[in-house]
């Protein structure tokens, strides 16, 4: 009799427990699964084409004088003026400046860039170049290979995707369409503004892009790597300013015009008093602050969201269009707002994802 009752309340307590397991509805099953694919879609976007973290290049840097690019294990010495004369073969023009002019060369199977001075009366410009891409080498410079000042030639990594001024026929192709985003874009002008932040911050103290009277003039002096970041390649014109010492720079001697350079580049006592450059008041690096918000919407583009982050950054863009020089932000609380507003422009629904949802 007691095994009856038993039984009975084992077979209660099953059917008990099958009453409570409620089924779940197919439907919230695939609203879950979306979620939890537009999660995984957010991570790899976030991860893919984004240099290795900075440990990682920290780990991988050579020491001062030496390089190692490619498929390189070891670091290599930079290359003297006999290494440059008798190892580099150059195979064709691909650029010329006011300074020198730029060959893609091959040294030991790998593609390089060979800088030679054009004209000799530009030579202290372009040792001053040689020297700032030695002490500012770093993930945000062109890594230096080697140098000859005699001969008045220099060597670079080359960067087969060119110059930003190329940027939009680069993102049409079919190989990096893909990149053609708000999310990429946005990167690429953080990238950007923390070159500036880089170079106001340098170990020589706050340096001034000063080959930047206009907006092709600034794309040109930067590179676009395979791995779709931006580092530095021109520093010819990069002038120091020493507050403490009341060192100021002028980029020239020659009137600058026009509302692309910050208005403390222009003559200001009138039309009626003719340019000297004596008379010109010297200025500080808050000139590149003011000329970031049209670099930065080249690298936005006209692509689908660029509109949204325009407006997200527009509070930053006019600070840095005050008048006042002192009154514009430093690179470093423009490079913040703009790692904020990537962030937080993140947690939205990108296109293509939301029409999957």
């Amino acid at each position: 009799m007691e095994e009856n009752n038993m039984e009975k309340k084992l077979q209660g307590c099953k059917k008990g427990s099958s009453q409570r397991e409620v089924p779940v509805p197919p439907a919230v099953l695939l609203l879950f699964i979306m979620g939890l694919m537009n999660i995984v879609l957010y991570l790899y976007l976030d991860r893919v084409f984004v240099s290795p973290p900075p440990a990682v290049l920290e780990a991988r840097r050579c020491p001062f004088g030496t390089f190692r690019m490619g498929q390189m294990k070891n670091c290599s010495p930079w290359l003297s003026c006999e290494s440059l004369r008798t190892e580099v073969r150059k195979l064709k023009r691909v650029g010329e400046g006011a300074v020198k002019r730029v060959f893609l060369s091959e040294w030991k199977e790998q593609k390089v860039a060979l800088s030679q001075l054009s004209r000799p009366e530009m030579k202290d410009d372009f040792l001053h170049g040689v020297k700032m891409l030695k002490a500012l080498q770093s993930e945000h410079v062109v890594m230096l290979l080697g140098y000859c000042e005699d001969d008045g030639t220099l060597l670079t990594e080359y960067h087969p995707l060119g110059t930003l001024k190329t940027l939009e026929e680069t993102l049409n192709l079919p190989k990096y369409q893909s990149l053609n985003t708000w999310h990429h874009r946005l990167k690429l002008a953080i990238n950007y503004v923390n070159i500036i932040n880089y170079l106001h911050t340098s170990p020589l103290g706050p340096l001034v892009m000063c080959d930047s009277n206009d907006l092709d003039k600034i794309l040109s002096q930067y590179l676009l790597t395979s791995s779709f970041n931006i580092v530095a390649n021109d520093l010819d014109a990069l002038p120091a300013v020493n507050k403490d010492k009341g060192i100021l720079v002028k980029c020239g001697h020659r009137e600058l015009a026009g509302e692309f350079v910050a208005p403390e580049q222009l003559w200001p006592y009138g039309e009626e008093t003719p340019f000297n450059d004596d008379l010109m008041p010297p200025y500080d690096e808050k000139t590149d602050i003011w000329k970031i918000p049209e670099v930065s919407s080249f690298l936005l583009g006209h692509v689908e969201g660029s509109d949204v982050v325009r407006f997200h950054l527009f509070e930053i863009h006019k600070a840095c269009k005050q008048k006042n020089p002192e009154e514009r932000p430093s690179a470093q609380v423009v490079l913040d707002t703009y790692q904020k507003v990537l962030n937080s422009l993140r947690d939205t629904v990108m296109p293509g994802v939301r029409e999957m949802l």
